[in-house]
């Protein structure tokens, strides 16, 4: 069986994924504690989180050279 040619695999998209989407849920959450709400900014940081992840992901995996 041969090597895969690029150091990715799932593990590393999945923990793009997630460590996107629960960065952008921190700081949403922080914000909305700012302004006097925590679990909208949560769930504001959980819409923006998602595109992010794939845009993480996206950027990851489209370098040229991998």
């Amino acid at each position: 069986m041969a090597a895969p040619t690029t150091p990715h695999s799932l593990a590393t998209a999945s923990g793009l994924l997630l460590g996107s989407l629960g960065f952008a849920m921190i700081v949403g959450a922080l914000i909305g504690w700012a302004f006097g709400s925590a679990a909208i900014g949560l769930l504001i940081g959980a819409i923006v989180g998602i595109p992010l992840g794939v845009f993480v992901v996206y950027l990851v995996y489209n370098r040229p050279g991998t």
